[in-house]
């Protein structure tokens, strides 16, 4: 498994995978700390985590351990939504809020935001109240304004992608980044890149595996960053 990069990751201890956390998948936070404790173990091992699965929540807890090891990061956000809800259907804790929470607790220098194609005037008023730097589908940046010298956490949504590419996620959202677009923002990243998650990958939604065979792609080159 070799990403474009040249980097060989089936390499012994490269890109370990490790057993899927034992959650309860209740509403809420309920799972939080177990996550958070998850993570928390990857760093304390020396190692950076990249996880794989769940809904766009994860990322706060996986913030919330870093940030308990000092490590305030500039998280490169790749979704179709912006995820700034105060709160989603009455909850604080939603797959629609982890940005809102995340920016609320101080667990980020910056948030930039990248092929973003739904904000209401809700979600509007929270990327100017918290200084989000989003970038939207018909006004993409050529380059990520992200400095060499800057830690980076990247976190991409399924959705963030176009759904030709992409189907298997619960939110289709048409006009989206094609592969090549995400690889070619990924491969500016010159800082280290200390952690990630790839979420929303909904395999009930893709019966042909194409969005899967993305995941892969995914896995690879933000592993090869991981691991440079």
């Amino acid at each position: 498994m070799t990403s474009e990069a040249g980097l060989d990751l089936s390499a012994p201890g490269l890109l370990d995978f490790l057993p899927d956390l034992p959650l309860s998948n209740a509403a809420g936070d309920t799972d939080f700390p177990a996550i958070q404790s998850g993570i928390d173990a990857v760093l304390a091992a020396r190692s950076k985590p990249l996880l794989i699965g769940g809904d766009h929540s994860v990322s706060l807890p996986a913030l919330r351990a870093f940030a308990a090891r000092d490590i305030q990061p500039v998280i490169l956000h790749f979704d179709a939504h912006p995820d700034l809800y105060d709160r989603f259907d009455g909850s604080p804790w939603s797959h629609a809020c982890p940005f809102s929470r995340i920016l609320e607790e101080g667990l980020a220098t910056r948030l930039i935001q990248i092929g973003v194609r739904t904000a209401n005037a809700h979600q509007r008023d929270q990327i100017e109240r918290f200084g989000v730097e989003c970038y939207e589908m018909k006004a993409l940046p050529d380059r990520l304004p992200i400095e060499a010298s800057e830690t980076v956490y990247i976190s991409f949504d399924m959705d963030a992608l176009d759904p030709s590419i992409a189907p298997g996620v619960s939110h289709l959202e048409p006009g989206g980044l094609s592969m090549r677009q995400a690889l070619g923002y990924l491969q500016q990243i010159r800082g280290p890149v200390v952690g990630a998650d790839i979420v929303e990958f909904n395999p009930d939604c893709d019966p042909s595996g194409m969005t899967a065979s993305a995941v892969l792609k995914l896995v690879k080159e933000i592993g090869g960053l991981l691991a440079r």
